[in-house]
């Protein structure tokens, strides 16, 4: 068997070399040339597997260690018998702990408590699922808007797009991304959307860049028809747009996904699915797991207020990347390259909790000790 696999795809190397003839390529190698020969492509959303480069292969496999698959010509592979497979769910509690941790430190910053604040979800898949619950858990409102789901489900647990446009402090976007069909989400946030919006919310997109339209959220923020913005995916990435940079609350190079475990999760989901091909058994698989933290016990007694809050950004903080993308926005594809992944709360034990805030820290996922 013949792998070609992004180099940059964490855990993998030396896993695959038990039983196939493995390459590792950048970003720019996938190419007609180089995968030809090749029966599995284990890729990121930045390799591009479209017709051009896959006519003419021998390839029969594409695993992407991504929840996306906007960068596979799906309808191509499908014509030609390429088989293609995601990785659902594989970052859904990285990008919840991201969307936490930014709301969290943002509040903190305009010193206004997350509590009973009505948070829209528009997409309440694998992630909107996990955001749903870590948002609960902090004592917000949850409206979800997922039109696939409610046409499966009824409509008893969803509002329309309007009602969470009239009723949200805080919008977040966690949607595929789709140009047709019954729901499409290509600029889903545009003009019309944000002329429904009546209490200046917050708006979070760390799902796809297309998903808003860049001139849209401009005259929003000018308009002050948006109370903040907070960007991890943008139009025309890695080429962003530096008027929306400067004007966003925060604003980080769609690495919200990008846990440890995540990444763990995502390269494990793309060996299990050559198993399940090739009718094999990878027996390595359980050694694709992440390093434990530097220091893996938050003492909260080191804080002298908003514990949990500091307990959250002890897992993940934003602001650091966020500086970083501000001063070189164009280096944005190695900030994700080279991005130090963090741990999820799950990695990280808690001491000297009150009762209170044990129930609270389990809730998000933390160990407490006594």
């Amino acid at each position: 068997m013949k792998i070609i696999a992004d180099k940059t795809i964490p855990y993998l190397k030396g896993i695959p070399e038990s039983f196939a003839e493995i390459n590792y390529i950048s970003s720019g190698g996938f190419t007609a040339d180089t995968v030809k020969n090749a029966d599995v492509l284990i890729v990121r959303s930045i390799d591009k597997c479209t017709r051009e480069i896959l006519e003419g292969s021998r390839v029969k496999l594409i695993t992407t260690a991504t929840i996306g698959y906007d960068h596979i010509d799906t309808d191509y592979c499908n014509n030609a018998g390429i088989t293609w497979r995601n990785a659902p769910g594989c970052n859904a509690l990285s990008v919840a702990q991201y969307v936490l941790a930014s709301l969290v430190t943002f509040s903190l910053r305009k010193k206004i408590s997350l509590k009973g604040k009505t948070l829209g979800i528009v997409g309440v898949g694998h992630v909107g699922k996990e955001v749903e619950r870590l948002c609960r858990a902090f004592g917000m409102q949850i409206l979800k808007n997922d039109p696939p789901r409610e046409k499966l489900e009824g409509e008893k647990d969803f509002v329309s797009l309007d009602v969470i446009a009239r009723e949200s402090d805080i919008i977040t976007f966690h949607t595929p991304l789709t140009t047709d069909g019954p729901y499409p989400t290509f600029h889903l946030i545009d003009e019309p959307f944000l002329n429904k919006l009546k209490k200046k919310p917050w708006i979070i997109n760390s799902c796809r860049g297309r998903v808003h339209n860049t001139s849209a959220l401009l005259n929003g923020l000018a308009s002050q028809k948006i109370g903040a913005l907070i960007l991890d995916c943008w139009e025309n990435e890695p080429f962003i747009d530096h008027e929306l940079l400067n004007k966003t609350a925060i604003a980080t190079p769609h690495i919200a996904g990008f846990s440890a475990d995540g990444k763990a999760n995502a390269t494990r989901m793309c060996l299990e699915e050559i198993e399940t091909f090739f009718h094999m058994q990878i027996n390595r698989i359980h050694e694709v797991t992440p390093s434990p933290p530097v220091n893996p016990v938050i003492n909260l007694n080191h804080f002298q207020e908003h514990r949990i809050e500091e307990a959250i950004l002890y897992s993940f903080n934003p602001l650091p990347v966020d500086k970083a993308l501000r001063e070189k926005p164009e280096n944005f594809e190695s900030f994700r390259t080279d991005y130090n992944h963090p741990r999820e709360f799950a990695a990280y034990q808690v001491v000297n909790a009150t009762q209170e805030e044990r129930h609270l820290l389990v809730q998000l996922g933390f160990t407490c000790l006594d």
